[in-house]
Formats: structure tokens, C-alpha cells, sequence
């Protein structure tokens, strides 16, 4: 695990998502101060600084990612076939114990930025909105970061399945901040509130979009399923390939 949490902080790449998921919460909320200011009304607003830490999940996005990729691209033009996860497997022949340390080594680390984003987030609206922002709750900021980690390993166990960082990234960006296309199939099925992107919201926003409204534990009870299952099939496909 010491060795993964090397290979993970080690990478530029890493550092750009651990700075992103730190920066972009907090920074939203100087930015949407003064118009929200002018918008509220005199009462609190359940998720008032809650719906700024969407954007730093594409912090936990990039780690999951690139601790995955980083194993699979090239070390050099003079021997473009050959990649980190031979050197990793001569090292660790024990796949699953691999697989495990760096899950956790990976945990670890977005817990930590999702633990300092989130609490620095919710002390800042209080500070720039004191009428309106919700009281801090450690319950609400330990369940943003539960979902922070859990989507951290599902992009690892995505990346893991495909063996294409690029690719895993973009949809996922581009679901979370583009256009979501788990929030268009709820218009259609009210299942769809159960996807692990829109069911994990649930865990500690209070008012979300559409008319299924899931309980935070329950909500977080089926994300751990839906990644719990996306590393059962990482880790098969990864122990029957031959690196």
C-alpha cells in the first residue's frame, strides 16, 4: 500500500486532480456569492454549499482514473509496448492483493481531499452567507466524502475493466458536468434515480431534482452495491489477463 500511495502522489497527472477537487468548491463559492446573495430569500437553503462540491468530483474522477492508467501507458518511444503494470505484476505477482492496496491506497487519498474540500467549502458559505447557509453537519460532510471515494473507485474499476483511461474520463466528465445522462433517464423511469451517480447525490443533498427521493443510508447502501460490484468485475477481468 506504502508503494501504490508512492505511485499514486507521484504522478503529475494525480496532482492536477488533487488540486482541482481542493480548489474548484471553495472557489465557487466567492464566485456565486454576491449573485446568490442577491437571489435568496431571508430563510436557509437546505443544500446551499452542498451543490458547489459537484465540481470537485472530478478530483476523485482523475485519481481513480489515472491510478489505473498509469499503469498501462507506454514508458518510452524506444519500447512502446511496454508499460508500468509489468514492472508492477514482477513485484506483486498476487493480483488481488494488488488490486487491494490500491484501492485502499486510493481511498485514503480521496478521503483526505474530499474531508478538506468539503468541511473548507461549508466554513466558507457560513462565512460569505451566515443568514442562509445550513448549520455544519459532520454527518452530511462524512457522507459527501463516503460519495467522493465511492466514485473515486468506481472510475478505478472502470479504468481497470477497459484498460482505457481516456475514454473512462470523458464519459464520466462529461456525464457529471456536461450532460447527465442518468438524470434524462429518470425523466423516462423513476429507476433511474438508483444509478450509482444519482442515487450517491442522495447520501447528503436534501434537495434533489425529480420526484424520488431516496434516504441518505439507503442511498449509500446501493452506491457501495453498485461499486462493490463494478471491482468484482474489475478485479475478475484483471486476475484472467496476462498484465
Amino acid at each position: 500500500m506504502r508503494a501504490e500511495l508512492s505511485k499514486l502522489l507521484g504522478l503529475p497527472t494525480a496532482w492536477v486532480g488533487l488540486a482541482l477537487g481542493l480548489v474548484a468548491a471553495p472557489a465557487l463559492v466567492f464566485v456565486n456569492t454576491p449573485g446568490l446573495r442577491r437571489a435568496l430569500e431571508s430563510e436557509r437553503i437546505a443544500d446551499l454549499g452542498y451543490e458547489n462540491l459537484g465540481i470537485g468530483l472530478l478530483g476523485a474522477l482523475i485519481l481513480g482514473v489515472v491510478a489505473v492508467s498509469s499503469e498501462y501507458t507506454s514508458t518510452g518511444d524506444d519500447s512502446p509496448g511496454a508499460h508500468q503494470m509489468t514492472a508492477t505484476l514482477l513485484a506483486m505477482p498476487r493480483r488481488s492483493r494488488l488490486l487491494v492496496a490500491k484501492g485502499v491506497a486510493l481511498s485514503l487519498v480521496v478521503a483526505v481531499q474530499g474531508t478538506l474540500t468539503a468541511s473548507a467549502t461549508m466554513v466558507l458559505t457560513q462565512v460569505m452567507l451566515p443568514d442562509y447557509a445550513p448549520p455544519f453537519a459532520p454527518a452530511r460532510i462524512a457522507a459527501a466524502v463516503l460519495y467522493w471515494t465511492l466514485l473515486g473507485l468506481l472510475a478505478f474499476a472502470t479504468t481497470l475493466i477497459f484498460r482505457n483511461g481516456i475514454i473512462t474520463l470523458t464519459v464520466f466528465i462529461v456525464n457529471s458536468s456536461v450532460v447527465s445522462v442518468s438524470y434524462l433517464l429518470t425523466k423516462l423511469t423513476p429507476w433511474a434515480a438508483y444509478l450509482p451517480d444519482i442515487v450517491g447525490a442522495h447520501m447528503f443533498l436534501r434537495s434533489m431534482p425529480g420526484e424520488t427521493h431516496i434516504p441518505p443510508v439507503t442511498a449509500g447502501l446501493v452506491m457501495t452495491a453498485w461499486v462493490a460490484a463494478f471491482l468484482v468485475a474489475a478485479g475478475f477481468f484483471f486476475t484472467r489477463r496476462s498484465a
